[in-house]
């Protein structure tokens, strides 16, 4: 799929047919975004705007350190987006090229972020005159859903939290599987967030960047602190679930045990009486007694209660 944004009468329009392509003036053109391209329309870009895209697995090749480059006046991008898929999520590369206030993306999904982006681009189309706005409004609205998404993963972590306090009707597997679940999506945001930390601060740095800008990328900087900050602060509220969880756990694995060991001493004296009673002694002189028997019992009845009593008053039971 093919989209170009192009400036036409004081606003910004949209083509989707290559064969239309030349008939645009290259002065007007503002974003060509490629979304799961044809090979025709993938080189037909690239041949005439003198470029070249990354392939997804290039891009994911490609070492972070190495994701952001200048060539002659093209700034070389391959960033990862998030890929949500209803509850879940993974990352989609991005391969970004800005020449000369052009910005080119080329993607295979379909990404919440450039849906959102382009709906603020259609609502104030004047606005967006070069490829440096549309690129800085990408961001922001990754930004701003990396927090929605942040935020959403500190309510699931509140309500598991809650439900493992309060009714613990889970089985242990699943409640911990949720926890290790939390924690790789976690992981996953850290990603995601730092490498837009990094993306931000290399064009900051880039002397092909509009100084104009400045501004606009040092307020996105503050806001990916304050996200890394959260993410930090679900990470430790993970870890406390885990060990509150372990912690109760072991206090019912130790219950259990209690149970079993109190079982086992108190039935320890009728064993006893019983071990004593059958030994093959000829002078026995309880085994000729017409009450022998229930003596016998009642002995190893009362042994059981006075040491559960015994237990009880100590507080063990």
């Amino acid at each position: 799929m093919l989209r170009i944004y192009y400036k036409k009468e004081k606003r910004l329009a949209k083509e989707s047919d290559i064969s239309l392509l030349r008939t645009i003036p290259l002065q007007n053109m503002v974003w060509v975004d490629l979304q799961n391209s044809t090979v025709e329309e993938k080189v037909t870009i690239e041949t005439y705007f003198d470029i070249k895209y990354s392939s997804e697995e290039e891009s994911s090749e490609i070492e972070s350190s190495s994701r952001f480059n200048e060539l002659g006046e093209e700034l070389i991008i391959n960033s990862n987006f998030l890929s949500l898929n209803k509850q879940d999520f993974d990352y989609c590369p991005v391969s970004i090229v800005l020449e000369k206030g052009v910005l080119f993306t080329y993607r295979d999904n379909d990404l919440k972020t450039f849906g959102e982006s382009v709906k603020k681009i259609r609502s104030n189309p004047s606005s967006f005159t070069n490829g440096y706005q549309i690129l800085l409004t990408l961001l922001e609205t990754g930004i701003e859903q990396d927090a929605d998404i942040i935020e959403g993963l500190a309510k699931d972590i509140a309500d598991l939290n809650k439900k493992l306090t309060l009714n613990r009707k889970r089985s242990d597997e699943e409640i911990l599987l949720k926890i290790a679940s939390f924690q790789n999506y976690n992981i996953l945001m850290r990603e995601n967030i730092i490498d837009k930390q990094r993306l931000v601060s290399s064009l900051m740095k880039s002397n092909l960047f509009p100084a104009e800008y400045m501004d606009v990328l040092r307020i996105m900087i503050k806001d990916i602190g304050s996200l890394i900050e959260h993410n930090k602060f679900a990470f430790e509220r993970l870890e406390y679930l885990q060990d509150t969880f372990m912690g109760l756990v072991n206090i019912e694995q130790n219950r259990v045990i209690k149970i079993f060991t109190v079982a086992t001493v108190a039935f320890m004296p009728p064993t006893l009486i019983g071990t004593i009673y059958g030994m093959n002694f000829r002078v026995m002189p309880e085994l000729d007694w017409d009450y022998g028997y229930i003596f016998s019992i009642l002995m190893m009845i009362l042994s059981s209660v006075v040491t559960l009593i015994y237990f009880k008053k100590k507080n063990w039971l």
